[in-house]
């Protein structure tokens, strides 16, 4: 057994070279016919010349003949799609490639994307990806870090802003990743929580001077004078079911809850091995902390269960003065406030692990590629096919294209290549005192199935005053984070270990809101630790630290 472990190191990591070779060595011109394509396939000798289409650094992907390709889309209930968005012929007219679209409801889009790829239907492109382990065993998806080296864009991204590290996280167990994930030059600034900074402020507090320092601890101190002053019910009644709250809150107590739930596992960077969080004392005293909250009339126990039109429609009318968001929402709950006010997005407070970055990734959703595009395409179809993907997420000007339309139409550019969106256009806050059109709704740019990823020029470009100054302090204030390794297991460890993790976490997580709500008692907390051990934990932990040891020379440890 040990010596097939070795084997497979060594296989992994040779495929780990080619990939990220491939990603550095080429230069954006048509691979060299020496060069074995990653497919295992040494016919595509095709020269530049000879090409139906351009494609490369500096210049438009554009195909001689009109092209259809089959996507996946997330049609968001902010933004219903429309067939005449100028977004569609902006990009047919620059590409000459229009879409073929499987359009599903955000709230439904994970569901009917596993349905199309487990079915072997999946649309060749398949955007809003944010996890693409469970598709990887179904053999229904491309491994397309074989393919990068197809990719000029998305490989000169890699190697100027040193992509590499970042990129280890996507492994699978066969070395190889399956997701062209987003990719920004700097990490952003996430989720945190909204407040109202005029009631902070007459309760006596000093938002600005203090929220530097303020840990979850500190920031229950202040929420507790707003609620004496005020006499309100509760201070903070969130949306999301609780779950970004939870998620943030638990990265500083050095846990794992709500969004962030996944496999309850963290990573000791100094022991370098796998522990099961949410059974330490570190998960007591975060539900502990919540259940104060709760028992004090902070935090609105509806928190966990009501709608989010429920959560806002107390903030809005000032009967709460905290709820959890980000900054484009910020910008659009300003608008809708019913009662004067003064909103202020804080930075995350810190906890018992240290004032850290929420957000130190710097990748996002990405891109899976269906098996069914080679198959029907050829590979040199499916290469042509992937340059296009390649402009379009990974050039600059495919990224400024998706994020805010056509130049003279939406957006004005100055001579230091400033964008200014026109007047009469909003979006993520701007001109929502001028404005008469919206750039997602009228038009469909700024649309989450293609805006993500750029440099830290364009990512600024979306921002306005307030959110560079979040930012800002961000950086200021909090301190970047180590990103934990995956687990990369191999089609028969992960389905064993999902086999433990489903119905663990289920009970964690259901725990987890009891605890915090008082439906469970906290002197139970002994209890609800034997009955996780009792469900897997410790086998799982086992299986995470077996893995990695037998992967780590591939992730660089």
């Amino acid at each position: 057994m040990k010596k097939n472990k070795k084997v497979l190191g060594v296989i992994m990591v040779a495929a780990l070279s080619l990939a990220i070779s491939a990603c550095s060595s080429n230069s954006g011109n048509e691979p060299s016919p020496t060069k074995t394509p990653a497919a295992g396939n040494n016919s595509n000798n095709t020269k530049v010349e000879e090409l139906d289409y351009t494609f490369g650094e500096g210049q438009s992907f554009h195909s001689n003949e009109p092209v259809k390709y089959s996507l996946m889309y997330s049609d968001h209930e902010a933004y219903p799609q429309q067939s005449n968005w100028r977004l569609w012929s902006a990009i047919s007219e620059k590409t000459n490639v229009s879409f073929e679209l499987a359009t599903t409801a955000r709230t439904e889009y994970e569901n009917q994307k596993s349905l199309l790829v487990n079915s072997g239907d999946a649309p060749y492109i398949i955007p809003k990806t944010y996890e693409e382990a469970a598709f990887v065993p179904t053999g229904q998806i491309v491994a397309i870090s074989d393919w990068v080296q197809y990719m000029p864009n998305y490989s000169k991204v890699v190697k100027d802003w040193g992509m590499e590290k970042d990129l280890k996280v996507k492994l699978q167990a066969d070395g190889k990743y399956y997701v062209l994930p987003g990719m920004w030059e700097v990490a952003g600034g996430g989720y945190s929580y909204i407040i109202r900074k005029d009631v902070f402020e007459a309760a006596g507090v000093d938002v600005k001077a203090e929220e530097g320092n303020w840990t979850y601890e500190s920031f229950y101190e202040a929420m507790k004078k707003v609620k004496e002053f005020t006499g309100a019910d509760y201070v903070l009644s969130d949306q999301f079911k609780g779950d970004s709250t939870l998620n943030i809150a638990a990265v500083q107590y050095g846990v794992t809850a709500g969004w962030g739930a996944a496999n309850g596992m963290r990573f000791d960077h100094e022991k370098q091995q796998f522990e099961f969080a949410n059974t330490t004392n570190d998960f007591k005293d975060y539900v502990t902390y919540f259940n104060k909250l709760v028992t004090e009339g902070i935090m609105d126990p509806e928190s966990f269960t009501q709608e989010d039109d429920a959560a806002r429609a107390k903030f809005f009318k000032g009967d709460s003065y905290v709820i959890n968001g980000n900054y484009q929402l910020l910008a659009d709950y300003q608008q809708q406030m019913q009662v004067d006010a003064e909103l202020y997005m804080i930075v995350q407070p810190g906890g018992p692990k240290g004032m850290q970055q929420i957000e130190t990734s710097r990748l996002e959703n990405g891109v899976m590629i269906s098996q069914n595009a080679l198959n029907d395409l050829g590979e040199e179809e499916f290469i042509k096919m992937l340059r296009f993907v390649d402009w379009l997420w990974y050039s600059d000007e495919g990224q400024t294209l998706s994020l805010w339309g056509v130049e003279g139409e939406t957006y004005t550019k100055d001579a230091e290549g400033t964008i200014a969106l026109n007047s009469d256009i909003s979006w993520n806050g701007l001109n929502v005192d001028t404005a008469t059109k919206k750039l997602n709704v009228d038009f469909g740019f700024g649309n989450g199935v293609f805006a993500y990823g750029g440099t830290s020029k364009l990512k600024m470009s979306k921002m306005t005053e307030g959110e560079k100054d979040y930012n800002a302090r961000i950086l200021e204030y909090r301190v970047p984070r180590e990103i934990a390794p995956p687990i990369m297991g191999n089609a028969d460890q992960s389905e064993q270990m999902n086999l433990i993790s489903t119905p663990m976490m289920d009970y964690v997580k259901t725990m987890t809101l009891k605890f915090i709500t008082g439906q469970e008692p906290l002197a139970n907390f002994d209890s609800y630790v034997k009955q996780v051990e009792a469900n897997g934990s410790t086998r799982y932990v086992e299986m995470s630290n077996e893995i990695f040891n037998d992967t780590k020379s591939l992730l660089g440890y």
